[in-house]
């Protein structure tokens, strides 16, 4: 029988390897292997008021013919104003210029599902009590 490997638990990277480098190489290594190479890319994208602030933003990637919003969020004296309908448009026009033909997201129930639906993203997904009392959606939104 062979020898069962050592396990590390941990909350934190430990010195030296990079075990998340690691497991990110073995991944790109099987999808490789199956026609499917990951070459995401960043999607940044920033509102900043007058002086220079920060007031909403989007954080994502694009790859494999879709982009992934991770993060929309808009501070809470700018919503309501059309930020987050105008970031999201960005978000959608970038997709489309790097050849994506979909984006896709997800929210939480007490954040913004109603938006997304306005916008016209689909619902996919939902996963109750995620956190306990709310519910986790995906959605997505084919150009």
């Amino acid at each position: 029988m062979p020898k069962q490997p050592d396990f590390t638990i941990t909350d934190a990277a430990p010195g030296g390897e990079d075990p998340f480098e690691t497991l990110g190489q073995i991944l790109g290594a099987f999808n490789d292997a199956h026609g499917a190479p990951w070459e995401a890319v960043p999607l940044w994208l920033f509102a900043r008021d007058d002086a220079g602030k920060v007031i909403g933003g989007v954080r994502g990637r694009t790859g494999w013919s879709w982009a992934f919003i991770d993060t929309l969020a808009v501070a809470d004296s700018h919503r309501g104003k059309g930020l987050g309908r105008a970031l999201l448009g960005q978000a959608e026009a970038i997709a489309k210029a790097r050849g994506c033909i979909g984006i896709h997201l997800w929210t939480v129930s007490f954040q913004a599902p109603a938006f997304y639906r306005r916008l016209g993203y689909s619902e996919f997904g939902t996963l109750a009590d995620h956190p306990p009392g709310h519910s986790s959606h995906w959605f997505m939104k084919r150009f």
